[in-house]
């Protein structure tokens, strides 16, 4: 951000103001457990920057869950927001809690409990959450009907990533992976290569990266390498995504065979086409940038390269499409759920992909343009097109 401020001569004022949190909730609430006890869980609401329209982002439910964390995810949605033309500012939020140790009707009270605790700041019109960190579905299901008990009347659009039976959005389980594709197929028209063959491999296996690989497979791409938390695999030849999809639903893709596991920081180091980052973040980091060999890193994870790597990168001439504009489908899927929510009428899977593909690819020629003005790289240049965003709505409304 910091660099995309300077190339663009930002005013000192509007630096302070992307800088700092516009609203800031922390909540502390009772659940009563299973067992009879009452417990005290907190929770957090942070809300960046709503001029171009309400903040949106997730809630995670995680026993990690800081003040640092969420204040850098709120900025993000913003930004991220931003760079592909919603009308969104970034929130974020969260419970600090570690879900796998509740029971299904604990984590209804926690989730239930946590929506009425910041209800007053939430809102089709005000805030807008979504899954994120163990949270799914369901969970925004029950959140949901909370918001709606509390105002008296049935409203879908307070939250997204809901289940399609009460106005969830198909497509929106597979639109971050689905985003990075479709970034990555302009990158590699740009570069005059094929996806067809094109070697893979893909550091994370959760939602986005199991779909990515998903995706890229019946492209035609060839995934040689994918890793989880407990290990990675690699086959020169290409690993069978379908198995390997089965083998994590069943619990541990190092089944696939002693003889294709390899070190997980060793997958980042291959000689591949694409580099697919889906997990964690800080994952390239100054220590192994220089072993880096793949041609595109594209980000399906927030954050996962350290900005002194990006510099090391940029002089190897390793492209990376960042986090911002990379991973960026889902936050635009949800946003078609809150406009299919407010019309009350509902598109199908393929009008939903139609869509995303648009404003994918369309933000991803209008960064790269911006790139080779600034003769720099996609990242400064995706947060180039959304301060700039963000500063003309301020702007507007007489803020600055």
């Amino acid at each position: 951000m910091e660099t995309a401020t300077h190339k663009i001569g930002l005013a000192q004022h509007v630096i302070e103001i992307l800088k700092r949190l516009m609203r800031v909730l922390k909540v502390t609430f009772p659940v009563k457990m299973d067992v009879g006890s009452i417990r005290v869980f907190e929770g957090l609401r942070f809300q960046h920057n709503d001029a171009m329209g309400p903040t949106k982002g997730g809630i995670r439910f995680h026993p990690d869950v800081n003040e640092d964390e969420v204040k850098a995810l709120s900025m993000w949605m913003t930004f991220k927001s931003g760079v592909v033309g919603l009308p969104l500012g970034g929130g974020k939020g969260g419970v600090i809690v570690d879900p796998r140790t509740l029971s299904k009707n604990e984590l209804e009270q926690v989730s239930r409990r946590f929506f009425e605790a910041i209800a007053q700041i939430i809102g089709p019109d005000k805030d807008i959450p979504a899954p994120d960190v163990y949270t799914n579905p369901q969970i925004m299901g029950w959140m949901m009907d909370t918001y709606s008990g509390l105002k008296g009347s049935y409203i879908p659009g307070v939250i997204t990533g809901k289940p399609v039976s009460i106005g969830g959005s198909k497509g929106r389980g597979e639109a971050t992976a689905q985003g990075v594709v479709f970034t990555l197929m302009e990158e590699m028209k740009q570069l005059n290569k094929p996806l067809k063959n094109a070697t893979v491999a893909i550091q994370g296996f959760g939602n986005a990266g199991r779909n990515v690989a998903k995706l890229l497979s019946e492209l035609g791409s060839k995934v040689v390498a994918i890793s989880d938390s407990k290990g990675a695999v690699y086959n020169q030849n290409g690993i069978e995504v379908d198995r390997i999809m089965q083998l994590k639903d069943a619990g541990n893709i190092l089944d696939y065979g002693v003889e294709y596991q390899i070190g997980p920081q060793k997958l980042l180091e291959l000689d591949v086409d694409i580099l697919v980052p889906a997990a964690l973040e800080n994952v390239i980091t100054l220590d192994n940038a220089n072993r880096i060999k793949a041609k595109i890193i594209a980000e399906a994870a927030n954050g996962p390269t350290l900005p002194e790597a990006d510099k090391v990168l940029f002089e190897k001439d390793i492209l990376v499409i960042p986090d911002i504009l990379a991973n960026a489908g889902g936050v635009t899927v949800s946003y078609f759920e809150g406009v299919q929510n407010a019309m009350n009428y509902y598109w199908s899977e393929e009008e939903v992909n139609s869509k995303l593909e648009t404003i994918m690819v369309d933000a991803y020629h209008q960064v790269s343009e911006l790139a080779k003005k600034y003769q720099t790289d996609l990242r400064t240049a995706a947060y180039i097109k959304s301060i700039k965003r963000v500063e003309e709505a301020m702007v507007a409304r007489g803020w600055v």
